[in-house]
């Protein structure tokens, strides 16, 4: 599986590879360019549901979501989300959200088969 993601509002490009076994995703990874939040995001992400099952790399996608549109205080426990709670004030920036989820909305499309192209837009 596999997608490509973009946000024009700063240039981030980012095309995401899913290799899954059975509903295991066996083997991530990304290639592209873009500034340091989207860059780290997408190698954070690409760690963080690497060995997970599709429900629990969703379950992550929501809670990362919620991390930097809603904030820590609107998780139950922030550290089980190990590094990527390092994204935390990343919604103290609007146009940065922006940039962190680039990759993860990606692994979504690629993994629904989308073969359009995702903007953050």
């Amino acid at each position: 599986h596999e997608a490509d993601g973009y946000n024009p509002l700063c240039g981030d490009r980012v095309h995401v590879f899913v290799e899954l076994d059975g509903d295991v995703i066996k083997d991530i990874r990304f290639d592209g360019s873009g500034c340091a939040i989207s860059t780290a995001s997408a190698s954070l992400m690409s760690e963080a549901v690497k060995g997970k099952t599709l429900a629990e790399a969703k379950r992550l996608f929501e809670r990362f979501i919620t991390l930097v549109t809603e904030g820590p205080e609107a998780l139950d426990d922030v550290e089980d989300l190990g590094k990527l709670a390092a994204f935390a004030g990343v919604g103290k920036y609007p146009a940065r959200v922006k940039c962190a989820t680039l990759a993860w909305h990606t692994l979504t499309s690629a993994l629904e088969g989308d073969e359009e192209t995702v903007t953050t837009e």
